[in-house]
């Protein structure tokens, strides 16, 4: 399931956020925690706010994957004006690049949200299988 944004759901499973809980603007190596964990039972509702898949980010694509997509955009948009020379050595880097994008366009792409819960929490870049459809 692909979660969009503005969707109701609820969270699946109970999430335990474990660590240092500070209250807003405390200094938290002055006061110490104020709570050691914070559990949100499931079938939370929240709302989805934003929707990031990975390519989203282009510190996701790995260097050959950019490259290609720099190439055969550049091919695309001007290949037909190129001297013959040109364009043939453009269509071999282009095609020398092609394995690491198919490999890139076979993984599975990671998705993530950011949920604004009905309580005021606030779960960003949460993987989306830890929310079913609410209904």
């Amino acid at each position: 399931m692909t979660l969009k944004e503005g969707q109701r759901v609820e969270l699946a499973a109970e999430l335990v956020l474990s660590g240092s809980v500070t209250a807003a603007g405390d200094d938290p190596a002055r006061t110490g925690p104020v709570a050691g964990s914070l559990s949100l039972a499931p079938g939370t509702g929240g709302t989805v706010e934003r929707v990031y898949h990975e390519d989203d980010r282009q510190e996701q694509q790995s260097p050959e994957v950019r490259e290609y997509v720099r190439l055969k955009s550049l091919m695309d948009d001007f290949g037909h004006q190129m001297p013959p020379a040109s364009r043939k050595q453009l269509e071999e880097q282009v095609a020398s690049l092609e394995v690491e994008w198919i490999a890139h366009l076979a993984r599975q792409p990671r998705v993530t949200v950011r949920v604004r819960l009905d309580n005021g929490f606030v779960l960003d870049e949460a993987r989306q299988d830890l929310f079913t459809a609410a209904g």
